[in-house]
């Protein structure tokens, strides 16, 4: 289980990225960010793996506490924790074996990671790539591939760290729909197969839909619908994106 307590927001020029938030997500649960640009969907992502320090709450997972009590547990939070980014964040003169090894260096010391890893990490990058149906591209170099092949790179890069969590950001904005649909059902299985708790920043209604057993509807920082995609009515999706912006920090 995971649970944002007040989290919220504000940045250095008075903008209020997020307003207050509180919300649980059970553990295996395929959760959808939906909003505009700047509703705060990455801000929030962000905040719970520590790359964003919240101005204020807390965020806790069950069996650690609060990832922001010391160094230790954060990286340990981290370490279980994957993520997906828009632009992919591929070394593009790597193969795409090598970018998926990367997703293992965290199981080990920074001294260990300095040699060759272990033959189990190679086999273990091997078969994340096979997932996402890429193992006979193992060897090429990442820019050799097209975009949705390099989003699967990063989807298997994030599964080679056996996460309990992934958090993928916009992981389908730059891709065709086709391509996006393709993509986000492999993510989405994987997760389903192995139990992993997900939370996917989305602009495509139709794939939130398709893909999200529960929805947070974000708009000018704060949630304004939480539920099921059946309850994506045209006056929810109104609320979502026609919100009016407010963004200034209380003078």
């Amino acid at each position: 289980m995971l649970r944002l307590h007040d989290i919220a927001v504000t940045f250095p020029n008075g903008v209020r990225a997020v307003l207050p938030v509180n919300l649980s997500v059970p553990k295996g649960q395929f959760l959808v960010l939906l909003g505009p640009s700047g509703a705060g969907k990455s801000t929030l992502l962000r905040c719970l793996n520590g790359l964003v320090k919240p101005t204020q709450g807390d965020v806790t997972v069950e069996g650690l506490g609060s990832i922001f009590g010391d160094a230790r547990t954060l990286r340990e939070h981290r370490t279980h924790t994957g993520m997906i980014f828009q632009q992919h964040h591929l070394i593009g003169r790597l193969t795409a074996l090598q970018n998926v090894m990367i997703g293992r260096l965290s199981a080990h010391s920074t001294l260990r990671s300095f040699f060759p890893l272990p033959r189990a990490d190679r086999l273990l990058a091997l078969q994340s790539l096979e997932r996402v149906g890429l193992i006979d591209r193992a060897l090429d170099r990442a820019d050799q591939l097209s975009g949705g092949q390099q989003q699967r790179v990063g989807i298997a890069r994030a599964m080679a760290q056996q996460p309990q969590i992934v958090l993928a950001d916009e992981p389908v904005a730059s891709l065709d729909p086709a391509t996006a649909e393709h993509v986000l059902a492999d993510l989405h299985r994987i997760c389903r197969e192995d139990g992993i708790t997900a939370i996917v920043s989305l602009h495509q209604i139709d794939l939130a839909r398709q893909f999200a057993d529960r929805v947070i509807g974000l708009a000018n920082g704060r949630i304004v619908f939480e539920g099921t995609p059946s309850q994506l009515s045209q006056s929810i999706l109104d609320q979502i994106y026609l919100a009016a912006p407010s963004r200034k920090a209380a003078a």
